[in-house]
């Protein structure tokens, strides 16, 4: 039986992280980065190529203009501007039982509450101050199927 491949979506990937890094940690993921500004855009394609990365497509786009139906397994995001504006547009990207996984300041916790995931205790980032990795999982209910 062959295992379904994992779609993941890295959002604002600006310089490609967390999207190459976890890419080269689970080469047999499909990727899409997720980048508006142009020339950001052109390095990530710069790195995919010098890297020799397969089944990787950057979107040089805003994540709002993707079909919400699209249905990623899971989506990441860190260090965007108007983060609950973004988290709602991300929660629209994931498919069912999908993860938004946030590389966040302790202080936008709070923030994460406008989107309706469970969401797990946030894990602390080593020889951080404030920064953790919070996840959460968008549950399926009887009325989504």
């Amino acid at each position: 039986m062959v295992k379904p491949l994992t779609r993941v979506a890295d959002l604002g990937s600006g310089a490609g992280f967390p999207g190459i890094p976890v890419k080269l940690w689970a080469p047999e993921i499909s990727l899409t980065l997720i980048e508006s500004n142009h020339k950001k855009a052109a390095f990530l394609r710069e790195v995919i190529r010098t890297l020799t990365l397969t089944d990787i497509d950057v979107q040089i786009l805003r994540a709002e203009a993707l079909a919400p139906e699209l249905g990623f397994d899971i989506v990441t995001l860190r260090a965007v501007e108007r983060f609950s504006d973004v988290l709602r547009v991300a929660v629209k990207l994931i498919g069912f039982s999908g993860r938004i996984a946030l590389l966040i300041g302790s202080t936008q916790l709070a923030e994460t509450q406008v989107a309706s995931l469970s969401w797990q205790p946030p894990i602390p980032i080593p020889l951080s101050r404030s920064r953790v990795l919070v996840i959460g999982i968008k549950e399926v209910n009887r009325w989504d199927i």
